[in-house]
């Protein structure tokens, strides 16, 4: 059975997961902003020694691939490239907001009646978000978008749709009192079904190029210069 690394630094907890197929081996998380590049490699380190697993006995390295913060992804991919090419071994790609939907719908009694809406925090009243079906098959595809009283009002019309992440305290109020919307607290991005989703991927050989992966930030990064800092 492969032995997959999983990596989760997409927003601000840190989580790491080892795998032997679909066994989960051992996992450890952080909740401490802007500080995943000093915990990252320890936590990686101590997880591998805890379930007596080398480095070179890993099979494949899985990361979630985005969207969310920028720096967190920077980190996330970065720490998983470097372990790819120095071991020679392939890289997954999950998306974020699969994971969180993943564990929504492994919480949910019957999930099949439902859909399931992942919604990651992107500033203001905007938010990273898709909606998904119980087999994680796209609904609506993955976008960034402003929560408004509208949002979907036409799946709510139809069917069910759980609401979950950092992004669903915006739409709570706006939905207050229309019966298909229903929210669940504390689902937080996390290493462990980025692992699990890891697994079909390793088996269909579907990897990322090292070399040249990129993780899926969404929209385009805009690095400015502070004007007193400028040199004219």
């Amino acid at each position: 059975m492969p032995l997959l690394l999983a990596l989760e630094t997409s927003s601000t907890v840190c989580s790491v997961a080892l795998f032997k197929g679909e066994q989960l081996l051992g996992s450890s998380e952080l909740q401490i902003e802007k500080s995943h590049s000093s915990h990252i490699t320890v936590m990686i380190s101590q997880l591998l020694d805890n379930c007596q697993v080398t480095l070179g006995q890993l099979s494949a390295v899985a990361v979630s691939g985005g969207p969310g913060s920028y720096t967190g992804l920077r980190i996330g991919s970065s720490a998983a490239k470097g372990l790819c090419y120095s071991l020679d071994i392939p890289l997954i790609e999950v998306s974020t907001l699969k994971g969180l939907a993943a564990q929504a719908i492994e919480a949910t009694p019957n999930p099949e009646r439902f859909l399931f809406c992942p919604m990651l925090d992107a500033r203001r009243m905007e938010v990273y978000t898709c909606l998904l079906n119980h087999k994680l098959e796209e609904v609506v595809s993955i976008a960034p978008v402003i929560v408004s009283e509208g949002f979907l009002e036409k799946e709510l019309a139809e069917q069910p749709v759980i609401f979950f992440g950092s992004g669903a305290s915006k739409l709570e109020t706006l939905k207050d009192g229309i019966a298909n919307a229903l929210f669940i607290d504390s689902i937080l991005p996390s290493a462990k079904p980025i692992g699990k989703l890891s697994l079909e991927k390793y088996q269909q050989e579907l990897f990322e190029d090292v070399a040249y992966y990129e993780p899926f930030y969404l929209k385009e990064v805009y690095i400015t210069t502070p004007t007193k800092n400028k040199v004219n």
